[in-house]
């Protein structure tokens, strides 16, 4: 009798240690390297350019404040002439307005009113808030002491000096930056120009909204949620819809997107499977740099070139898609748009649940950050971390970093937690059983 050979089982995305597979610092130092910061540029209004990356280094032309001024509502004099130990009694010899100085002098024994941004008057050098003082007939007033010599002066160049460097080039420009500019007269900045994003979803099962479902049909919630976090950059962004699992389907939207797009993002077809043509289509087309990660979710990514253009192949899975995003595809995409590397914020926070896992793999479990009764950070799971299960995203505000060799984790643990953008601290589970949804993670 003939005995049936034993099956080689190849490396798959259940395993936990896969030698053929990058460590997620490994894929991040790669993604880096291979990227040419974009170099265009344009010139923009200082009120079009907030979000924008600015693409020259900026040079104070002037002194910020420009003048030595007062930072109270008060009274300012020489320091030599404050009060001792005991309140001591001045005449106002006049008054400073910030759009009107006051020229005059200031004798010993006289004070200046003064108001906030003044310029502060010759012969002064300290101001006395005006809480500090009493009134004391029409053009007197008496000063508390302990005062201190210089308080309450702002000097010039204090904030900015001339020909101080303000800002870098390859910042991305906040509000705060868009009022430093105009302080120093600033109108029109240099920014590079945004990044173009070309994405598209992959698989014949996959129905765009307001399509009916067939058998094994199932809605593209894919394009959504990658829509939604290139919206939170600052892109040209390209929907090119979805598109069938056939290797000629795939060459027409790859040429379209090469043709346009900085970067290509496409999700689904990127295993082994049969019908998963998009990786064998980038390698006729393009160049693969790596296809597999040790981490959990997200193993099957693609990575590589398509033309110019950058390419990720996500997987089809809707939680690997958005981890794979978050972790590999933004920091690709800042620095590309600024030359600058980026990585997310990284804190710690005490499990409040204890969590399984197997050495081997880098695992992102989604999480609930929260400030604890006693003024800690604690985090706790969403409940099941399938790869499928879309709800462990919109529940969490924040990924639970189990490195490849955590072993599991002991409630109480200390553990690292890597925030969503934007970190809302009340976000927390919801009841979809209350809300006619489905059942909840943790069942």
């Amino acid at each position: 009798m003939n005995q049936i050979p034993p099956i080689k089982a190849a490396p798959s995305c259940a395993d936990d240690a896969d030698p053929t597979s990058l460590t997620v610092a490994q894929a991040r130092s790669r993604i880096l390297d291979t990227i040419a910061p974009i170099g265009d540029r344009q010139r923009l209004f200082l009120r079009d350019a907030l979000g924008r990356v600015i693409a020259e280094e900026i040079i104070s032309p002037l002194n910020v404040p420009g003048h030595t001024n007062s930072a109270m509502d008060g009274y300012a004099l020489a320091g030599s002439e404050l009060p001792g130990a005991a309140p001591r009694e001045y005449r106002v010899a006049g008054t400073a307005y910030a759009g009107t100085p006051y020229d005059g002098g200031c004798a010993s024994g006289e004070c200046v009113r003064i108001m906030t941004g003044a310029p502060i008057p010759s012969g002064t050098d300290t101001v006395v808030m005006q809480e500090q003082a009493r009134i004391v007939g029409e053009q007197h007033v008496q000063l508390s002491p302990g005062q201190k010599q210089g308080q309450n002066v702002r000097q010039a160049g204090e904030d900015i000096p001339k020909g101080g460097r303000v800002l870098d080039r390859g910042r991305q420009l906040t509000a705060a930056d868009l009022g430093i500019l105009s302080s120093l007269g600033i109108a029109e900045v240099s920014v590079y120009r945004r990044p173009r994003v070309a994405f598209f979803s992959t698989g014949d099962e996959l129905r765009s909204i307001g399509e009916s479902l067939g058998k094994g049909d199932v809605y593209d919630s894919n394009r959504y949620s990658l829509y939604g976090m290139l919206k939170r950059l600052d892109l040209e962004i390209l929907d090119l819809g979805v598109v069938r699992d056939t290797p000629e389907a795939l060459k027409e939207a790859f040429a379209s997107a090469e043709a346009t797009a900085d970067l290509v993002i496409t999700s689904g077809g990127v295993s082994v499977g049969e019908a998963d043509y998009v990786k064998a289509t980038l390698e006729e087309l393009g160049r693969i740099r790596f296809w597999k990660i040790a981490m959990k979710p997200g193993r099957p990514l693609a990575y590589g070139s398509l033309g110019k253009a950058l390419f990720f192949g996500l997987p089809g899975n809707p939680v690997a898609v958005m981890v794979t995003f978050m972790q590999f595809v933004e920091p690709a995409i800042r620095y590309l748009a600024s030359g600058r590397p980026w990585s997310p914020l990284v804190i710690r926070a005490k499990a409040l649940t204890p969590m399984r896992k197997r050495p081997g793999r880098f695992e992102f479990q989604r999480g609930i950050l929260s400030l604890s009764p006693d003024g800690n950070l604690s985090v706790s799971d969403t409940g099941k971390q399938g790869s499928g299960i879309l709800t462990s995203m919109s529940r969490a505000n924040c990924f639970i970093l189990l490195d490849e060799k955590n072993s599991g984790v002991a409630e109480g643990d200390l553990v690292d937690v890597q925030p969503f953008e934007p970190f809302m601290m009340g976000q927390g589970p919801r009841d979809y059983r209350a809300e006619g949804q489905g059942p909840r993670a943790e069942e």
